[in-house]
């Protein structure tokens, strides 16, 4: 199983332009075929969660009991089911017999034949000529290439040939182990606010309901129903040309797919508009009915990774919103792993922008501005923390200031801010030495001169002290002003 789901990476470069082709049921078809009744657990224990099957009815899914149909016990219907037996001691080949993968090569002619012929007014409603059916059943059933294309044949022809073929099989396509099924998923409704069954169909649990029940059909009548209900499809989207709407090939369609064997209307009475309404849902939604639901090929794939499988939709919805990383969707993985990736990213980008408005803050003059700035840094300390890798040069450890812009000059200057500090600190306060004030800038000189100075000893400290004396008292001469 590990080499199944390991990565193959293929460096010849004839193979890279190749498409890659990849199956999300690919666990599921594998444990249908080595495990059959593993599967067959896994999928009946969610129809009947959404579906109620009493016993008898269940055992008849499961093929432990013969299935109960309507009308079997009357005098006519055990007339009309001897009758059909003898006709189908002359049965063919392909005519008459259960179904294999054999008979489906043949009849997949007919099928193919169709697709390109979807135009014909009335198709499957019009009959054909009899003598070119029989001409064509008796080279289908020996099992001769048939060319259709030739002419010879009538898409009216061929499209009553495929009924018969339908209405020849011992058993309905979809068998009589389904039929009760089938009956409850019609019953499907939606519920009100107040909890009250309505009469609107529930279309998304009927899909599944039927995604369900087709994975637990036998294989080759699995195939030949996705070949007719495409063809069924694409046959209605051509409404407008052969006038054959969903409905009204369900009505011809039922009988052969639905209906149980020997049979007649009378005793399919009270179900025969479930049935044809059934019939017309599958062609409607047939390009959804034949893909697996998310919870069962997760539990297939787990199964085959050695994680703990889990039978229930319920049960991997619930332990999934419990934490359990065990059973934590894929997607939801990828998605976790994409989050993670782009929030580095997205912080990288953060820190190197952050850095050049450090960096633009320092080198703007003083003003108003630039003050409004480090007030706004100083309100997001921890956010507007710059990047490890700007240049800083080792420094003494403070205690006193803890203001953010000095935080800012650190970071960008390095040592020599600190020392200016440190000068800043050891000055007195301006109102206690302002008679002294005129003979300390006298010595000093120009401010311009001060602003040069780097206080690196203790002359420098002085020189500081007379910068910022001389800068005070101008500044309370132009207040004064």
């Amino acid at each position: 199983s590990d080499a199944i789901c390991s990565f193959v990476i293929c460096n010849d470069s004839s193979f890279r332009s190749q498409p890659i082709i990849f199956n999300p049921d690919f666990f599921v078809e594998k444990l249908r075929h080595e495990k059959p009744e593993v599967f067959t657990e896994l999928v009946v224990s969610n129809i009947t969660r959404l579906i109620d099957l009493p016993g008898a009815e269940l055992a008849q899914l499961m093929g432990e009991e013969d299935p109960k149909l309507p009308g079997a016990n009357s005098t006519a219907s055990g007339f009309f089911r001897s009758l059909m037996s003898l006709k189908r001691k002359e049965k063919g080949v392909v005519f008459g017999s259960p179904l294999t993968e054999e008979g489906i090569a043949q009849v997949s002619q007919l099928i193919e034949y169709l697709h390109k012929n979807l135009r014909a007014e009335g198709l499957f409603r019009v009959p054909g000529n009899s003598i070119r059916q029989q001409i064509l059943k008796d080279a289908l059933n020996s099992g001769t290439d048939i060319d259709l294309d030739s002419g010879d044949f009538h898409s009216n022809d061929v499209a009553t040939l495929l009924k018969m073929f339908l209405g020849e099989l011992p058993e309905p396509l979809l068998t009589h182990k389904h039929f009760h099924a089938h009956l409850k998923i019609a019953d499907l409704t939606l519920f009100d606010e107040k909890g009250n069954k309505t009469s609107t169909p529930d279309k998304e649990r009927q899909i599944e309901a039927l995604q369900l029940l087709f994975l637990i059909l036998p294989a080759p009548n699995r195939s030949l129903l996705k070949l007719l209900l495409d063809l069924l499809y694409q046959t209605a989207k051509k409404q407008d040309k052969n006038k054959m709407s969903a409905h009204n090939l369900a009505l011809m369609f039922a009988p052969h797919i639905l209906w149980p064997r020997n049979v007649t209307a009378n005793d399919l009475q009270e179900n025969i508009t479930k049935l044809n309404n059934g019939m017309t849902f599958m062609i409607k939604h047939s390009q959804k009915l034949f893909k697996a639901p998310a919870y069962i090929r997760e539990c297939a794939r787990l199964h085959y990774l050695g994680s703990r499988a889990h039978t229930s939709k319920d049960d991997l919805d619930l332990l999934t919103s419990s934490g359990s990383k065990e059973l934590q969707p894929l997607k939801s993985q990828k998605r976790s792993r994409l989050d993670t990736c782009h929030q580095e990213e997205t912080q990288q980008r953060t820190e190197e922008a952050l850095k050049e408005l450090f960096r633009h803050v320092h080198n703007m003059p003083d003003s108003a501005k630039k003050k409004k700035l480090i007030r706004q840094f100083n309100k997001h300390p921890t956010a507007l923390t710059p990047g490890s890798d700007v240049p800083t040069s080792p420094a003494p450890r403070r205690t006193r200031s803890r203001s953010f812009s000095g935080l800012i000059k650190r970071k960008v200057l390095g040592t020599p801010v600190i020392l200016e500090r440190k000068s800043r600190d050891a000055t007195p306060e301006p109102e206690r030495v302002s008679k002294e004030n005129v003979h300390l800038l006298q010595k000093c000189g120009s401010p311009a001169h001060v602003s040069q100075v780097k206080p690196k000893s203790l002359e420098g400290r002085k020189e500081e002290t007379c910068r910022r004396m001389r800068a005070h008292l101008l500044s309370k001469d132009s207040s004064s002003l």
